[in-house]
């Protein structure tokens, strides 16, 4: 689980699925789903587009780039998907958000833990 959920991290902007996923930790798919839900709390798919979002989080604090173009380097194929995904997770939309959000001279492991989305 440890590996699949490495791979997630590292290339969280990649179309990952899971078959590919399920081979990567050596098991079943089914098995695979079931034991991440269990040990993570939540399901690769929704690990997966959280990852995203705290990506997207930071590169709207910290760049002028459009939300479109944050949306597609992240890894969504929709900005609409991402703007509801980003809601769900958030709870401002992308635009919202980023006329919240302040960067200041905090380091960035501080930033995370209390920017990090609670769902």
């Amino acid at each position: 689980m440890l590996r699949a959920r490495d791979v997630m991290d590292r290339d969280y902007a990649q179309s990952l699925d899971v078959p590919a996923l399920a081979r990567v930790a050596h098991v079943s798919q089914a098995h695979f789903t079931r034991t991440f839900r269990a040990t993570f709390g939540e399901t690769p798919h929704r690990y997966l587009q959280r990852r995203r979002v705290e990506r997207a989080m930071f590169l709207l604090r910290e760049t002028d780039r459009s939300v479109t173009d944050i949306s597609f380097e992240v890894g969504f194929t929709s900005p609409g998907t991402f703007s509801r995904t980003f809601r769900d997770i958030v709870g401002r939309s992308p635009r919202t958000y980023r006329k919240e959000a302040v960067a200041v001279g905090v380091p960035t492991c501080f930033t995370m833990a209390w920017t990090r989305p609670h769902a």
